[in-house]
């Protein structure tokens, strides 16, 4: 039998704001335990919570930014269940009227684009953390994290294979980055995933019981998880075993996945209405405010690089990865016609991203500015250096060594582009090797190149190749 798989992620975002959602403890990662809990955060008797304007901006931003309906009024729920770090018995969430509702991202799978329709965003406060390895026999509950802001955005089960789980989490990941309403840190849970995974037979309406893998913090581990559930479920069903809903964990030392609970459903939770809280009311004026402070979104660049400068959309994706490469593309290539704009692409995409993964950093960090990659990018246009030079240039930049225009007077670089001097030296090459003349006019291609070879150890790799080409071809035809 043939199955389809079904995947449905559950996406918690940390909101960017620097105190919490609910009081006025302060957000930033790595306190000492228990330092950043204030008396709403761990339930003192009589406070009361106070809803951050910073929190409700941030998920409107996010709704404008897909697309979605911006409910007003939204309604705050008591989420009841019971866990050491969550003092006060109940997690404080969003229900029946969530904060955004509907909504689509657009993912590129491949060369595919793929619409991944969103069912709701909703706002929340965090856990505690359970801390056991530190502990012999004991646990240790940290309330940093408690009450920290959280937008959980839920898709529809729309993905069809991890490959798109994968390209849904990293849209996602960019969008929220790109419209600054949570930093991305995966290292340290600002942005995580859990994945709702089931399969069933090819051609089937009906779902099939999913299972829910929990807190997955990197890309690698959400598509290694997906696709060892995958394999596990298609094996239990085929065995004649049925699948149980449950919530499971992911191991990445042994790649697979194992249960952690049977898993609960909305009524376990007994929702119902936050009393301390006042329904959502989102005005007219606040809404227009958000959307006028809203940046140009990640897919109208796309279209725009595409269309301005002939980019494939797979290329125009790459350099809209975050905002901060789009921008530095966008300075790079101002005021450039087509053929320059692609060179500027090729150079981000390839030898500069490169150097910025070897080193570990991001855009931001580039030893190489973008009005810098713009002008060794000008000089290969106008046929100053060629693109095996132009290696030596950025290198030499990314070293300290000044523009491009510097490094190439410096060192020498100009490529040698005058006909009558090139001319001379191909007819010189040709009289030294009349054998491989003979070869090429016999058929060998290989003849040729070993030509182009000797004209360029004569000009200590000046000569401008294309130029090279055509002199050699005309005069090897004659």
């Amino acid at each position: 039998m043939k199955w389809e798989v079904v995947i449905g992620l559950e996406t918690h975002a940390q909101l960017s704001t620097v105190s919490k959602i609910f009081s006025g403890a302060p957000t930033a990662f790595g306190a000492a335990p228990n330092t950043q809990a204030c008396g709403v955060d761990i339930a003192l008797p009589g406070v009361l919570p106070v809803l951050n304007t910073g929190a409700v901006e941030r998920a409107i931003r996010f709704g404008l930014a897909v697309g979605a309906k911006i409910n007003s009024p939204s309604i705050f729920a008591r989420k009841n269940y019971f866990y050491p770090d969550l003092p006060k018995g109940y997690q404080i969430s969003q229900y029946e009227l969530p904060i955004v509702e509907g909504g689509t991202l657009t993912v590129q799978v491949g060369d595919a684009e793929r619409t991944v329709r969103l069912t709701r965003a909703h706002l929340e406060e965090d856990a505690g953390k359970s801390l056991h390895e530190d502990f012999h026999g004991q646990t240790g509950i940290d309330l940093n994290r408690a009450g920290t802001p959280l937008l959980e955005i839920v898709s529809e089960p729309d993905m069809r294979s991890a490959e798109e789980a994968v390209a849904y989490a990293k849209a996602l990941h960019t969008l929220v980055r790109w419209i600054d309403v949570c930093d991305g840190n995966m290292q340290e849970g600002s942005f995580r995933c859990d994945a709702n995974v089931s399969v069933r037979p090819q051609g089937s309406a009906t779902l099939g019981t999913r299972r829910e893998i929990k807190n997955l913090n990197s890309f690698r581990f959400l598509q290694q998880a997906i696709e060892y559930e995958v394999q596990w479920q298609i094996g239990e069903i085929e065995d004649g075993r049925a699948i149980q809903q449950a919530t499971v964990l992911f191991d990445p030392d042994s790649g697979e996945t194992r249960m952690m609970r049977t898993k609960e459903d909305a009524h376990d939770y007994r929702y119902f209405p936050d009393p301390d809280l006042l329904p959502l009311e989102v005005t007219a004026e606040r809404l227009a405010a958000v959307r006028a402070a809203m940046p140009v979104l990640p897919q109208a660049r796309r279209e725009k690089f595409a269309a301005q400068y002939g980019l494939t959309v797979y290329d125009a994706g790459l350099l809209t990865a975050s905002r901060e490469l789009a921008d530095y593309f966008d300075a790079a290539a101002v005021g450039a016609d087509a053929r320059t704009g692609k060179l500027c692409a090729n150079w981000i995409s390839g030898a500069l991203s490169a150097r910025l993964n070897e080193e570990g950093i991001d855009i931001a960090q580039s030893r190489v500015g973008a009005s810098q990659l713009r002008g060794m990018v000008d000089r290969i246009a106008d046929g100053t250096i060629s693109g095996k030079m132009a290696k030596d240039v950025f290198d030499a930049m990314w070293a300290g060594g000044g523009d491009a225009d510097q490094i190439i007077a410096a060192k020498g670089l100009k490529q040698i582009s005058d006909s009558g001097e090139l001319e001379k030296i191909v007819d010189q090459v040709l009289a030294e090797n009349a054998q491989q003349m003979a070869d090429f006019r016999a058929g060998k291609e290989k003849a040729f190149n070993s030509l182009v070879g000797q004209v360029m150890k004569v000009t200590r790799g000046k000569a401008n190749p294309q130029q090279v080409n055509d002199i050699l071809r005309r005069k090897l035809a004659g």
